[in-house]
């Protein structure tokens, strides 16, 4: 009985690490978005339905502790699967998303759910096996069904927080699942050796190498091949990926559908939002220098594009750059210059730091907003309040907010939002320019933009 209960256990989390390293798996080809969330749950709702009802009815018909065990063998072995099978699946669905080929696209997610169905359908057989194996009479039954359920919900606590903050920032996604693969088939191994002898784990020893093959295959393999990729990790939060063509490096994250900072060693301006951000402190009254600017913030620093041309532009003056991934930060450093002593980079949520944060700012960038990915949190009127509480007299905020083409409602609503907390709010929209021109310096460059 013992036994059965571990078991049970084991299930439950390991349902919910699959649940979760899923988002991980598909999160680089195709986001970690509502909607990818939303598909994910749903589906593995539906196939884990579709295991209670086959494995009531099973546990009914034979019930025989090492069938159940034999089940959850095939459940842990095709959990191994997944990683290797879905490589064939999410190679062109990187391709895909970077073309925008929608229909490629769909049938990729598609295919990536339904891949899941076979390893999930059979694990939600084991709690009603279960239940049935443990009931020995009418009078427990009730009781029984309840710890039975209890301790799979325990072990699906566990198995919620273990992938995503333990596992798959040391061992990545792919060796996160054949890691609760192998733990789950050894689990069904030693069930059947208690109940039918070590000659019944004969039939299914071949599982083990196999898996392991297929660990060893899958866990070398990149998980894009992006053209002129230089660099891949994960994270807790993200997938990161680092571009680099003609000497100029690019931040991309997740399924890449945007570049959150640009790198060149031999230059400073680019054709993006950073730049602008800039000119925020000059919409004070003239005259009004760079040298008025004595300390800066950045909520969302990435790798540290808005910070390397602010300390060209205000001198190296103290900059504190808020960014959630510690990660980011690292891929920074090593890849985006953002090695100046003046930034000062702090591994945490942007509102948090910067209302537990002593210091005053007369400028604070918030680089933090990109649909789908909008933190709620750093768009409500408490959070332009907390930015405006820790502003100098003369401190400004510039925001980056993205839209949909002809569809302004997303800009229209933070501005009003700041409204509410700010005497004045100025809407500029992205202008069009290339690099510093000849003999231009970071100071011409923001006159510039102020005039364009």
């Amino acid at each position: 009985m013992r036994y059965l209960f571990f078991t049970v256990f084991m299930s439950g989390m390991t349902t919910l690490a699959v649940e979760m390293s899923a988002s991980h798996l598909m999160g680089p080809y195709f986001g970690d978005n509502r909607l990818v969330w939303a598909s994910i749950i749903g589906l593995i709702l539906v196939y884990l339905t579709i295991g209670y009802l086959l494995g009531g009815k099973i546990a009914d018909r034979y019930p025989h502790s090492h069938i159940m065990y034999r089940i959850l063998a095939w459940g842990a072995f095709s959990i191994g699967i997944i990683p290797f099978a879905a490589a064939p699946i999410l190679t062109p669905a990187a391709n895909a998303f970077d073309q925008l080929q929608l229909g490629i696209l769909f049938a990729s997610f598609v295919a990536m759910l339904i891949l899941f169905s076979i390893p999930l359908t059979l694990l939600g057989t084991i709690s009603p096996y279960a239940i049935r194996l443990a009931i020995q009479d009418k009078e427990s039954s009730g009781s029984i069904a309840g710890k039975i359920y209890a301790v799979s919900t325990l072990g699906s606590f566990l198995g919620t927080f273990l992938p995503s903050i333990v596992l798959i920032p040391f061992i990545g996604t792919r060796a996160t699942f054949f890691l609760f693969s192998f733990l789950l088939l050894l689990v069904a191994f030693g069930g059947l050796v208690q109940t039918s002898g070590v000659r019944s784990i004969l039939p299914l020893l071949w599982m083990p190498p196999l898996l392991a093959l297929f660990a060893l295959y899958a866990v070398r393999m990149p998980y894009k091949n992006t053209q002129n990729q230089i660099y891949e990790t994960e994270s807790s939060y993200n997938y990161i990926q680092v571009i680099e063509k003609d000497q100029r490096r690019y931040l991309r994250l997740n399924e890449g559908q945007g570049v959150h900072s640009e790198y060149h060693p031999k230059q400073i301006g680019f054709q993006g939002p950073w730049e602008q951000f800039l000119v925020a402190p000059f919409f004070n009254k003239p005259p009004y220098t760079p040298q008025q600017v004595k300390r800066i913030a950045i909520i969302g620093l990435a790798g540290g594009t808005i910070a390397r041309q602010a300390t060209a532009v205000f001198g190296e003056i103290p900059i504190d750059g808020y960014e959630l991934d510690a990660k980011i930060i690292e891929v920074g450093k090593q890849y985006f210059g953002m090695t100046q002593p003046n930034l000062n980079p702090i591994a945490e949520d942007g509102r948090w730091g910067i209302t537990h944060n002593p210091h005053h700012y007369d400028f604070i960038a918030v680089d933090a907003y990109r649909p789908p990915y909008i933190p709620w949190h750093l768009t409500t009127r408490e959070f332009f309040q907390t930015l405006s509480e820790r502003l100098t007299d003369n401190g400004t905020i510039a925001i980056n907010v993205g839209h949909a083409p002809q569809d302004r409602r997303l800009i229209d609503a933070l501005a009003g939002t700041m409204q509410t907390v700010f005497p004045s709010v100025h809407v500029m929209d992205a202008v069009s320019y290339t690099h510093l021109r000849a003999h231009e310096t970071p100071e011409h460059l923001v006159c510039r933009l102020l005039l364009e």
